[in-house]
């Protein structure tokens, strides 16, 4: 097993919040292999719990990080770069639409505020920040990013949090495309449902998880600790011919066309 695949490379987190975040099972897996982890936190609520969820990671680095304020955004760069001159990529785990988004039939409840601040959070921070450290990311470095196949189907409930997961997807293409010539990666990971603090706002999300669940190869669940074995890959040099993906992790949801109980 290679223990030591991120060994002594650098990589900042967003969207840390629970222990069963997402991004909890990412700087698991990433401070196993070797990594050297930075967080950010969204606001005071937060702060304590990340700084601790940090220290379990060998970490004192921790900073706050408004992804729709300018201000905030700037000053991260700068107390980042205090600490690291370069560092070698980050982890996007960041998502988010009003409740009342997700919840009904997705016409009746799509707004202009819901449209513009699911895609501005959900999609834009992720090449936003691209942007803002650029300047200091290392040659080889990788960025990732978390999806849904909400972006490629229908999912009850999920509504515009789907247009902007499919946004986001388009957003790693373009991305790829851009950074390619700086030999700096950019990839997604579509998960199997998680239950996390997030996705306990989707209406429904219990039987989602049921169904997910019987119509999948593995018929279990994803753990967030199988998310975090591939994040730590791709943002690892054993991935450095990936880029421009979008890597399902999904126990083959995102390919069975039925359900094999219809042929018993």
């Amino acid at each position: 097993m290679y223990m030591n695949m991120l060994q002594n490379k650098k990589i900042l987190i967003f969207g840390i919040s629970s222990k069963l975040s997402i991004a909890y099972g990412i700087a698991k897996a990433m401070h196993f292999h070797g990594a050297k982890l930075a967080f950010t936190y969204q606001n005071e609520k937060l702060k304590n719990r990340v700084i601790k969820y940090a220290s379990e990671f060998d970490s004192n680095k921790v900073f706050f990080c408004d992804v729709q304020d300018d201000y905030s955004l700037s000053k991260l760069f700068d107390d980042l770069s205090v600490v690291w001159d370069k560092f070698d990529g980050f982890v996007h785990s960041i998502a988010f639409a009003p409740r009342d988004q997700l919840s009904g039939d997705y016409i009746d409840v799509i707004n202009r505020k819901g449209f513009e601040v699911s895609h501005d959070v959900s999609s834009y921070s992720f090449v936003n920040l691209a942007k803002i450290f650029r300047s200091i990311l290392k040659e080889g470095s990788s960025l990732l990013t978390l999806t849904y196949l909400g972006s490629q189907y229908v999912v009850p409930n999920y509504n515009v949090m789907g247009l902007a997961k499919a946004s986001l997807e388009a957003n790693v293409k373009y991305m790829a495309y851009s950074l390619g010539k700086n030999n700096i990666r950019v990839n997604a990971i579509s998960a199997g449902p998680i239950k996390t603090l997030a996705s306990s706002a989707i209406a429904g999300f219990k039987k989602m998880l049921v169904f997910f669940k019987n119509f999948n190869f593995l018929k279990r669940l994803i753990s967030i600790d199988e998310i975090g074995n591939v994040a730590a890959f791709l943002c690892s040099d054993l991935s450095s011919g990936i880029t421009g993906e979008v890597i399902h992790v999904d126990g083959g949801y995102n390919v069975n066309g039925i359900d094999s109980d219809v042929f018993i």
